[in-house]
């Protein structure tokens, strides 16, 4: 198991400094988190806690994603980069393609799409993007971004979007890896299809179950013998290296971590503690896996 680093809601500014504390401690990558706005009144509760009220509040940061890999790649040379997770159906596909495309080339294919379906209405309407069937259109999303990654004339015909023979340059010299979050049926199922499952908070326990579902539904699709990542935040009752092995048997490839709190300090704790508690987690748990 490898371990990834959460720069969520960190100061844009202290985000290179953390990747080369990251990189120089043997942290496998860095995850960052994705929304457009946050509005003053949400219509829907946020599904990923009890009481419907989001993890994060409107002064957290939520830098472009993109952007600030591309910050980041430039400052590294061995970090990878993914998103947990990047509201895809809020996009278009093709600028997304161009996007991705272009920073695959530029760090040497150092990024991954860690995509998720959104829960937030008001998002989509800003995008100019519908909120309606978002999970078949996200489907057909990552079908036309993958023909464009692979360069040449490419032409599609689907339910959502239709165009005739284009060509994308410059295209990455590997297609860049598609990671489904969340823990809905229908994720779990949009994930065995693609590279990877993105969990969240969950109990040992819980996590079990779902690694379970989600490698039932591999089967279902004739997947099970491609690649394939799982990623987990830290889970709720595991703390130690002996807990993160437990997650690791459990078949997590990838453990996403925010270090600095294991040793007391604030989740926007000033840079030197962050930098600190990159270093002292990597040397009390990461060097012992």
């Amino acid at each position: 198991m490898q371990f990834g680093l959460t720069l969520a809601f960190s100061d844009p500014l202290e985000l290179t400094a953390l990747a080369r504390a990251a990189e120089d401690a043997g942290y496998w990558g860095v995850t960052l988190p994705d929304h457009l706005v946050y509005p003053r009144e949400l219509s829907k509760p946020y599904p990923y806690t009890d009481d419907g009220v989001p993890r994060f509040s409107d002064s957290d940061p939520f830098p472009d994603p993109w952007i600030a890999i591309s910050a980041m790649a430039a400052v590294t040379t061995t970090l990878q980069f993914t998103t947990n997770v990047f509201v895809l159906p809020a996009r278009n596909p093709v600028h997304t393609a161009k996007i991705l495309g272009t920073l695959a080339v530029m760090s040497n294919n150092r990024v991954s799409l860690g995509a998720g379906m959104g829960w937030m209405p008001e998002e989509f309407a800003m995008a100019e993007q519908p909120f309606a069937k978002r999970g078949r259109r996200a489907d057909e999303m990552i079908e036309v971004m993958r023909k464009l990654w692979q360069g040449g004339w490419t032409e599609h015909h689907g339910e959502f979007y239709d165009f005739d023979a284009v060509k994308m340059s410059p295209v990455p010299t590997q297609q860049i890896p598609v990671y489904v979050g969340g823990f809905s049926d229908p994720a779990m199922k949009r994930a065995a299809r693609n590279d990877g499952w993105i969990a969240d908070l969950h109990t040992l326990a819980e996590l079990e179950a779902l690694i379970k579902k989600v490698q039932g539904y591999r089967e279902a699709a004739g997947t099970q013998n491609d690649d394939f990542e799982i990623f987990s935040f830290g889970c709720t009752d595991a703390f130690t290296p002996d807990g993160f092995r437990q997650m690791q048997d459990l078949g997590v490839t990838v453990c996403t971590v925010m270090p600095w709190p294991f040793y007391g300090h604030d989740l926007k704790a000033p840079l030197d503690k962050k930098i600190d508690g990159i270093k002292r987690f990597a040397d009390d748990v990461i060097s012992k896996l």
